[in-house]
């Protein structure tokens, strides 16, 4: 009887650690990024809530809706930026090579670092926004076009640099499969 010579990408786990990461990511997806909301809206919201309460009148409203000074917030989901950290855990989740407690800890830096950025984000223009400030619209299209996504690619590139991943997202692992696949010759 003749040996099957088993790849290392299935031999190895690769294969179904492939499969369990991208499950992870399309079972967080799934209801429409639910999960992000519903843990980072207090954490975004009440932060902002009791700084904003040392230099102004701050009063809550609603969970995510308070009046400083008697100018509304409303911190819609936008603001929490649900898909900004669902794109952190794209990174990381696709995103070879990493030992778990590793990924762990590469995931808690990054939503948390996302998360004060955040907070510091919405503090600056609550208070443009209450100042009365003619800036406001500019500086908010700023943030929400250009500087969000370079806000998150720096937390990635931090993130690469402090935990020392090697790998590339996506990439790596197509290049793994491929590696096993019927295509290559």
């Amino acid at each position: 009887m003749a040996k099957i010579k088993r790849s290392p990408v299935v031999k190895g786990g690769k294969l179904p650690t492939i499969f369990l990461r991208y499950l992870i990511l399309i079972a967080v997806a799934f209801p429409g990024l639910w999960l992000f909301y519903t843990i980072f809206t207090p954490l975004t919201v009440y932060p902002v809530h009791f700084i904003l309460g040392l230099f102004y009148n701050s009063i809550m409203l609603t969970s995510a809706t308070f009046l400083v000074n008697d100018v509304p917030i409303e911190l819609i989901k936008a603001c929490i930026a649900g898909s900004a950290y669902y794109l952190l855990l794209i990174f990381n989740l696709s995103t070879p090579g990493i030992k778990i407690k590793t990924r762990i800890n590469a995931i808690l830096f990054s939503f948390a670092a996302f998360l004060v950025l955040n907070i510091i984000r919405i503090i600056i223009l609550s208070s443009l926004a209450v100042s009365g400030s003619p800036y406001l619209d500019v500086t908010h299209s700023l943030f929400w076009y250009g500087l969000s996504t370079f806000i998150v690619v720096g937390i990635w590139f931090a993130e690469v640099k402090m935990f020392k991943i090697k790998e590339i997202p996506l990439y790596s692992d197509l290049k793994s499969i491929y590696k096993v696949s019927h295509l290559k010759k």
